[in-house]
């Protein structure tokens, strides 16, 4: 087989794997917490957000921007939990693969 066709079969080989871990990574999930537990992040490692849980307890009008700042630290710990195992998971996929010239 030509190189050019070797290639190409391991190309499509790949793109099928890719195909196969984006669809894992869709349903697999993480989850993050922040204020003790008093907010819940839950992300999918597709990049995005299941859900938001906050504690009644969190939920005082005079605590907005602290309740902002925990909600936005769990989400960031979530996608970045997220982000690490799609990376992860995307780079066993593509091991292996070389262009001529390119490595």
């Amino acid at each position: 087989m030509s190189s050019l066709g070797k290639l190409m079969k391991q190309a499509a080989k790949m793109q099928q794997q890719m195909e196969q871990i984006q669809t894992s990574l869709a349903q697999r999930t993480v989850e993050a917490t922040s204020g003790g537990g008093a907010v819940k992040v839950v992300a999918k490692c597709d990049g995005t957000i299941a859900s938001i849980k906050i504690n009644p307890e969190a939920l005082n009008p005079a605590d907005a921007q602290l309740l902002e700042d925990m909600v936005l630290s769990a989400t960031n710990q979530a996608l970045s939990q997220a982000k690490e195992i799609s990376t992860s998971e995307m780079g066993k996929a593509t091991s292996g693969f070389s262009l001529p010239g390119l490595t």
